[in-house]
């Protein structure tokens, strides 16, 4: 009986083992898919670094993240929002203020980086803010979430801040100002940087496909030995 048995073990244990092989190489495969996106998308966004300033855009989806634009209008007084931030300038906050365009919008502007949950005044009269175009992150950060009652925010939420401040529909994006102002926060800080760890990612899952078809084939080969031992 028990001898019976053994060619469906066999056979279990043999596709098992294929399907772990096919699983892994199926993983290496995907991560050789993920480093072609990523280095698209690395180039894609280099270009829009290196490109001129265009006007800011009703609307902006992924594919408009780190263009560089350009936005006309008046600064909201009193309208500031301090959201939490970690910059090469050390822990502080982001100055978020509300900029009134001349097409009725609202955009989001990060002024910049202050070191205190204070910031001077935004420029009086119309001005013309260049920067970075970035999607709102709603949420949170810092592994906490915004708390807009109490007017706490770790993460730069559009739509929540807008909504906090009573400003109705805004732009769903925000600008990270550039350097450009000496007296007021420090803009032009925006980190631009993609981990891409895919191609190391991939070499390991296609190592060890390569040791589980080894280790099959010695399985397999022992275990012909055996059965044959015992005819």
């Amino acid at each position: 009986m028990r001898n019976a048995r053994r060619p469906v073990a066999l056979i279990a244990i043999a596709g098992a083992w294929i399907v772990a092989i096919l699983a892994l190489l199926s993983l290496g495969t995907w991560q050789v898919e993920r480093l072609a996106w990523k280095r698209n998308l690395i180039a894609q966004v280099a270009t829009r670094l290196a490109a001129k300033p265009v006007p800011a855009p009703i609307a902006a989806g992924p594919e408009d993240a780190y263009r560089r634009v350009t936005a006309i209008g008046i600064f909201k007084p009193a309208r500031d929002s301090f959201v939490q931030a970690s910059t090469v300038s050390g822990p502080g906050w982001w100055v978020i203020t509300p900029l009134h365009t001349a097409d009725s919008r609202v955009i989001m502007i990060n002024r910049g980086y202050v070191p205190a949950r204070t910031a001077p005044p935004s420029a009086s009269g119309i001005v013309t803010v260049t920067g970075l175009l970035r999607m709102t992150e709603p949420g949170g950060g810092f592994l906490r979430s915004n708390d807009p009652a109490a007017d706490r925010w770790y993460s730069r939420d559009v739509a929540a801040i807008a909504a906090r401040r009573g400003l109705g529909i805004t732009a769903p994006y925000f600008i990270d100002a550039d350097a450009t102002n000496a007296t007021g926060p420090v803009g032009g800080l925006t980190v631009v940087r993609f981990s891409n760890n895919h191609l190391a990612y991939a070499i390991t899952w296609f190592i060890l496909a390569i040791m589980a078809v080894g280790g099959f084939i010695y399985w397999f080969a022992a275990s012909r030995r055996s059965a044959e031992s015992n005819e």
